[in-house]
């Protein structure tokens, strides 16, 4: 495949995250470009969701040309990876991929310093709730954390979750949720405290905290 994956110069950080076109392929139809090895399945995607794709990568990278590296990666990463993969949901399939992409980027170019991005601000919020003084990476396997948090998330209302969510998976801004949803900024700060505050006695009540 040659490299002929990039995002249009026309798409932004600030645009809505998924493009909504009624001229956009279904995503088996995508799914099946990659299957049958097809390069017209990356125009395809970058049509559909590029934007949404270069939202994540810029919360996490604050660098357009990072950013958009990140997407063009996710481009490639998703060719090699259709086959054997088959998604239902390509959105949820491509956008986890250029998270962990630029997140990956993030801490190799940011080893010595603390690079401010909603990525950090995040989790610096997050960090009340599983703090490195716990070390509960060293001392719980991921993936039953993971079921832990998920079961506490379908707790929450659908509001409140999508929030969290987009908060601390998507690293959207306060001001952006806030727009989303059309309530103050401080109400959402308030409305995530709160839920911190939950997920800590949560991962307390299911002994991931001493």
């Amino acid at each position: 495949m040659q490299d002929s994956a990039i995002v249009s110069s026309s798409t932004t950080p600030k645009d809505s995250a998924i493009v909504s076109s009624s001229t956009a392929m279904p995503d088996s139809a995508i799914v099946e470009l990659y299957w049958n090895r097809d390069e017209s399945a990356i125009q395809h995607t970058e049509q559909k969701y590029g934007r949404y794709l270069m939202k994540i990568a810029y919360n996490v990278l604050s660098d357009w040309d990072d950013s958009l590296e990140s997407v063009n990666e996710t481009y490639f990463k998703a060719w090699n990876s259709m086959p054997p993969h088959k998604p239902s949901v390509l959105s949820t399939f491509l956008g986890k991929i250029t998270r962990e992409l630029s997140i990956d980027m993030f801490r190799k170019q940011n080893r010595q310093k603390r690079t401010s991005s909603e990525y950090t601000i995040s989790l610096d919020e997050l960090e009340e709730c599983i703090s490195k003084g716990n070390h509960t990476e060293q001392q719980a396997d991921l993936h039953i954390l993971a079921e832990s948090i998920n079961a506490f998330l379908r707790t929450l209302s659908p509001e409140m979750r999508t929030i969290f969510v987009g908060r601390y998976y998507f690293m959207d801004s306060i001001r952006e949720i806030s727009n989303y949803y059309g309530m103050s900024e401080s109400k959402v700060k308030s409305m995530l405290h709160r839920t911190r505050i939950a997920l800590k006695n949560h991962l307390w009540k299911e002994g991931f905290l001493v």
